[in-house]
């Protein structure tokens, strides 16, 4: 094994070997850190690498793998590219700018965590696994804290989930009693990458601390009072196991915000799909029109109101995302053509007076 492969390193990154490759460990503000398996580096981007960026998602994630120059005897490297990557995890950044931005990257698994006992949220897991499958990576659901619940309040949720969350893995945990654990883990093997994601206080760095055997992530109850999480994560990390698995921590999403999604609707929501196509007519809204199979399976319960309403309000809001980023696209592309004339329209006043 070189040392790469201690870090995730195999044939899906890139064939050949280069002993200049590394892989991103951690973002704080604007400070990447990365490791090659065996030393760990502060890095800092080109002045090449920044001029070729066109947006954020042409920036470094927790989960990349990088071209560098290390620089001898000073534990720092000088970032020149960016490798392809083979899944990345993207939401819309907070805030009123429309703008992406890319939790975590080159992951095998995204394991979308929710508490048991507080706050278990059916549309929001909906949300998070839309973002999944367009990610690339495969999902799972992680439930903690089920030494809180009893097995009758455990195996309802699981059922719960089990109606959105079609044929995607649902474990159930505990980080007090580790149960579930090595199920888990099942889903974790050496040489692979997941990403934990979730609401704070739902225990993601509390699972961190046990997958890893010690207190590397710092951890605080939720407010009793609203059963809201407070961020104890703060930056993405990517953690080695034990086991020879990585594991990306990320902060708390207050709201997970869209992207993209289109492309994923058919798996997030291929119950819902698979009844429109027996529609009677292709461009059936499910309102009134004769031969509305949605409107058949909602009045017979095959498919709940909830569900259908979750599936329309993604579809308008990836459409409204989607106009948003279109128009951002052309006021850029104008902004570039505008800057171009300017830059020659001076190059043609500087040679006219020479």
């Amino acid at each position: 094994m070189n040392s790469l492969e201690k870090i995730g390193w195999n044939r899906s990154v890139q064939n050949v070997y280069d002993e200049n490759v590394v892989r991103v460990m951690a973002i704080q503000k604007n400070s990447y850190h990365v490791s090659d398996g065996e030393l760990e580096f502060a890095a800092h981007l080109s002045g090449k690498f920044l001029n070729q960026v066109m947006n954020s998602l042409d920036l470094p994630a927790v989960g990349d793998w990088l071209h560098v120059h290390k620089l001898e005897g000073e534990q720092k490297a000088v970032i020149q590219e960016l490798l392809p990557r083979k899944s990345q995890f993207v939401r819309q950044a907070a805030g009123p700018k429309t703008e992406a931005q890319i939790v975590a990257a080159n992951m095998d698994t995204v394991f979308i965590v929710n508490s048991l006992n507080h706050d278990l949220n059916v549309r929001r897991i909906e949300r998070y696994l839309l973002a999944a499958y367009e990610s690339d990576a495969s999902p799972a659901i992680v439930l903690t804290k089920k030494d809180e619940c009893s097995a009758d309040e455990v195996e309802a949720a699981i059922a719960q989930v089990e109606e959105v969350a079609i044929g995607v893995p649902i474990v159930a945990i505990s980080n007090v009693t580790r149960d579930g654990i090595d199920e888990l883990l099942e889903y974790l093997p050496a040489g692979r990458t997941a990403a934990l994601l979730g609401s704070s206080g739902v225990g993601k760095s509390t699972l961190v601390n046990t997958l890893l055997d010690e207190a590397v992530q710092e951890t605080k109850d939720i407010r009793e009072a609203d059963s809201k999480g407070r961020h104890t994560t703060t930056h993405r990390e990517m953690f080695i196991l034990p086991n020879g698995a990585m594991l990306i921590d990320t902060p708390g999403m207050r709201e997970l915000q869209l992207w993209d999604g289109e492309s994923s609707m058919e798996t997030a929501f291929g119950d819902v799909e698979a009844f429109e196509k027996e529609c009677k007519f292709n461009d059936c809204q499910h309102d009134m029109e004769p031969g509305c199979r949605v409107r058949e399976a909602l009045e017979s319960g095959e498919l709940s109101e909830e569900r259908f309403q979750s599936y329309l309000k993604l579809q308008r809001e990836l459409a409204f995302e989607r106009r948003k980023q279109d128009q951002r696209a052309y006021l850029e592309e104008k902004n570039r053509w505008k800057k171009l004339k300017k830059q020659r329209h001076a190059g043609y006043k500087f040679r006219n007076k020479r």
